[in-house]
């Protein structure tokens, strides 16, 4: 009713029932959808929970239609006779003209209840999207949400495009296991964590060239190992003037043998640099470990804003903005440092 004192005439209600197969036939049957495109469907629903889970459940009924399928829910929880006596009829309008397509609605209401600003909320996400971008019977469409999702979760499109395959050859979605790592060594060779481990040596070797260690946090470690060493550094700093043997002071503050064995193979394990072992070495490597802890700070940043919709929330928005910004001023100082220092 709203929708048609609105001007919206094509508006048809259910009648208080929920929307089932019986209108999904009916609604073919005018449309004369059958095997080629033959308009659209837009779903209004209510805007507080019970409506989006109606939204949620029309998604299986999507893939019934031939036709497009969107879904038009108003932010602020009105339902559309409430926006139409709130803010009157071109606001109903404007509801309709601002729909989106059910399976971005539906995608987007499932990943909505995970920390898309972590690790662990992003994979887990991934986890119960996947499975409903398998299930969109059109396959054309499969790569292009898997695109969206990427974007939406702020991760490699082929690993999500991996996910998504491995969700179609089950039937039920993909369960993840956690496998503990049973060496807690990092790997010496290992090129990622090589310069994460060339700094940890340059402060077990030589402390003296590091009096700002404590400005390196544990976040610019990835490594488990690392980052206990690098906060058993930290907190033994005071006792650096003290004391004659730093090493004695680092083995004696690492509780575990496991931790006091790599303190042991760093301590004896040669320093890369290619000219002496100073101040300016040890600056270099210290501002260029510094600036790829920003660059991934800067990478999450930029997922963050790919998932905030600048119109609707302009303030979070335009202030995450401004710390990007910040964010990257200061990449540059680190990578000038970084470059001065050699």
């Amino acid at each position: 009713m709203a929708a048609h004192s609105a001007g919206v005439t094509t508006a048809v209600a259910t009648c208080g029932t929920a929307f089932g197969d019986d209108h999904i036939r009916i609604l073919r049957r005018l449309l004369m959808d059958d095997d080629a495109f033959r308009g659209e469907v837009i779903f209004t629903f209510d805007g507080d929970a019970a409506g989006q889970k109606a939204a949620l459940r029309a998604f299986a009924d999507d893939q019934k239609f031939v036709s497009q399928t969107f879904v038009a829910v108003e932010p602020g929880g009105l339902d559309p006779c409430e926006l139409r006596q709130q803010q009157g009829d071109a606001a109903v309008r404007d509801l309709i003209a601002r729909r989106v397509p059910l399976f971005e609605f539906a995608i987007k209401s499932t990943i909505a209840g995970y920390n898309l600003e972590t690790a662990e909320g992003r994979v887990g996400a991934l986890g119960v999207a996947a499975p409903l971008v398998a299930q969109i019977r059109d396959r054309s469409l499969r790569p292009e949400y898997a695109r969206l999702l990427a974007g939406w979760l702020g991760m490699d499109v082929e690993a999500v495009t991996g996910v998504i395959v491995r969700s179609q050859r089950q039937s039920a979605p993909e369960r993840q296991t956690i496998v503990p790592n049973a060496d807690w060594r990092p790997d010496p060779s290992d090129p990622r964590l090589a310069l994460e481990r060339e700094v940890l040596k340059v402060a077990v070797q030589a402390p003296t060239l590091v009096p700002t260690f404590s400005e390196i946090e544990s976040a610019a470690f990835t490594h488990p190992a690392y980052v206990a060493l690098r906060n058993v550094i930290d907190a033994s700093a005071d006792a650096l003037a003290d004391s004659n043997d730093w090493i004695e002071v680092l083995l004696h503050n690492s509780e575990e043998e496991q931790l006091q064995a790599l303190v042991r193979e760093l301590a004896v394990e040669p320093i890369r640099a290619n000219g002496a072992i100073d101040e300016r070495y040890a600056g270099s490597v210290f501002a260029r470990l510094r600036e790829l802890a920003v660059s991934r700070t800067i990478a999450e940043l930029k997922s963050k804003l790919q998932r905030i919709n600048p119109i609707e929330e302009a303030d979070v928005y335009n202030q995450a903005f401004m710390d990007l910004v910040q964010l990257e001023a200061r990449r540059r100082d680190l990578h000038e440092q970084a470059m001065g220092s050699l």
